[in-house]
């Protein structure tokens, strides 16, 4: 893998329209996307909270290139260094620019990352995260939810200690670790949350404004009256109103998510950057947007070239854009870190007096766990047996003999509903199948990963996802030739 070169990858240079639609159209709606598709997650199990960190910690120092390295009570440590250069020694992450492809069942979470580019102008080195959102969908429970991160929390970050968690990215950016900032980003919230996160986002301030104007701005709930700074200089101070919806164009929107010019400051600010990804979904969501934003993804995606950075593949996300409406605003969680679950406290960083937030393990774990688990703590996915999940999803199934095997479809029918299946058709397919296909038109999603156990599909091209509220059937399955080949059936 490349290691990162900060400086030559950002880009600040303003995209044209085209560029910015696909993937604000796919991050807008990732919060609300539910998904159905290839194989459906056997189980997930939450990890705990972090605890005390390494005995042995990596050890870039000092500076926005990297956090001081400190022990538990931010009494900083000697670093030690390598016998063969006398550089720090870097204990680097496992990494990875491409995750592994989504099954399109598994709960997907996404890492929102704001830069704060204040620290890239002055000169001073790879910025810090001014803002960490993590987005998450799991498609059993059709819910989603929002979960925002102080950038002064006290944190573990892997390879160089304790810190605050916004000191991640540049850290990754600055040692030019594999993955760069946005991995180690990644890889300190899953530690901190307990929680796997698939994929990341980072986006420009110039992207953000023109996408929002491209959708004609967007609509807020406002509960109070803001004096808002605007990116840049020489510019008139913004103001919205109290109280009720406001309409909020692309510079007003950034303005408004960034402040925190309040009593409650990053907590205050946490909540409206939460309403303002609320607003953009809404708008992008609308009948008069949604169609030819949609329309023009693959078009959008293959000129995309500045403005948004992420590791989200294009397949992804248009599947989250696609299904975003079954999700209502709802069944969206939201919740912020605040200071009922961290205590503030001093010490030092860079050499210099710092103030941070030292979580409280226990009261983040009950936050966490309100938001990434369905029907109680733990329990984030239906589990039971696999037969019995597929006789509950009551899915219409039709079976069509794609193999050189007369009579497999009436063979495999008999099977399938000794198990309990509902076969409602059988027939002939249109061609030969050297391998079984199934095609689903419902989220029919305890039936489809039945079948692909039933019939041992291990590769994604067996796996066809037809969302079609029309279709007769919730699933149909062509038998190839490896199933006729195969000794289950009688």
């Amino acid at each position: 893998m490349k290691n990162m070169n900060f400086l030559k990858n950002i880009k600040f240079g303003r995209p044209s329209v085209k560029q910015i639609i696909f993937w604000g159209v796919a991050l807008a709606v990732a919060v609300g996307g539910f998904v159905f598709t290839r194989n459906i997650v056997t189980c997930w199990v939450i990890t705990p909270l972090a605890g005390d960190p390494p005995a042995s910690c990596g050890t870039i120092t000092a500076g926005l290139n990297g956090p001081e390295l400190t022990n538990e009570e931010g009494t900083p440590v000697a670093a030690p260094t390598s016998e063969v250069s006398g550089t720090p020694v870097v204990a680097i992450p496992d990494a990875d620019n491409i995750p592994p492809a989504w099954d399109g069942a598994s709960r997907i979470t996404v890492l929102l990352i704001g830069l704060d580019y204040r620290d890239w102008t002055a000169g001073e080195g790879a910025p810090r995260s001014d803002t960490m959102i993590l987005l998450t969908i799991d498609p059993l429970s059709k819910t989603a939810g929002m979960l925002s991160i102080p950038r002064d929390m006290w944190v573990n970050i892997p390879g160089f200690g304790y810190s605050r968690i916004n000191t991640a990215y540049s850290s990754g950016e600055g040692a030019k670790l594999p993955g760069g900032g946005p991995a180690l980003a990644m890889k300190t919230v899953e530690q901190f949350i307990g929680v796997p996160i698939q994929y990341y986002a980072q986006i420009d301030f110039y992207t953000f404004i023109e996408f929002i104007d491209l959708i004609g701005g967007i609509e807020i709930n406002s509960t109070e009256r803001l004096v808002l700074d605007p990116i840049g200089s020489g510019k008139d101070k913004l103001i919205i109103t109290c109280c009720g919806i406001r309409e909020l164009n692309g510079e007003k929107a950034l303005a408004y998510a960034r402040t925190r010019k309040t009593e409650g400051g990053d907590i205050d600010r946490a909540e409206r950057q939460q309403k303002v990804i609320l607003g953009i979904r809404r708008k992008v969501l609308s009948p008069k947007n949604f169609p030819v934003l949609l329309g023009k993804a693959q078009q959008f995606y293959e000129e995309f070239s500045a403005g948004i950075r992420t590791n989200m593949p294009f397949e992804t996300a248009l599947q989250l854009g696609v299904l975003a409406k079954d999700i209502p605003q709802r069944d969206i969680k939201r919740g912020v870190i605040d200071n009922s679950m961290a205590a503030f406290d001093n010490t030092t960083l860079g050499g210099q007096d710092a103030s941070v937030m030292k979580p409280f393990p226990d009261k983040i774990r009950e936050l966490r766990d309100q938001i990434f688990t369905s029907g109680g703590p733990l329990s984030p996915l239906a589990q039971g047996d696999p037969t019995a999940l597929m006789v509950a999803d009551q899915a219409k199934v039709r079976l069509l003999n794609g193999s050189v095997s007369p009579g497999l479809e009436t063979r495999t029918e008999n099977y399938l509903k000794a198990q309990g299946m509902l076969v409602q058709e059988v027939g002939t397919a249109d061609r030969t199948y050297d391998r079984t296909v199934v095609v689903l038109y419902s989220p029919k999603l305890y039936t489809l990963k039945y079948l692909q156990t039933v019939f041992n599909i291990s590769a994604n091209v067996q796996i066809r996802i037809q969302p079609d509220p029309n279709s007769a059937v919730d699933a149909e399955v062509f038998l190839g030739n490896d199933w006729a080949n195969s000794n289950t059936i009688p």
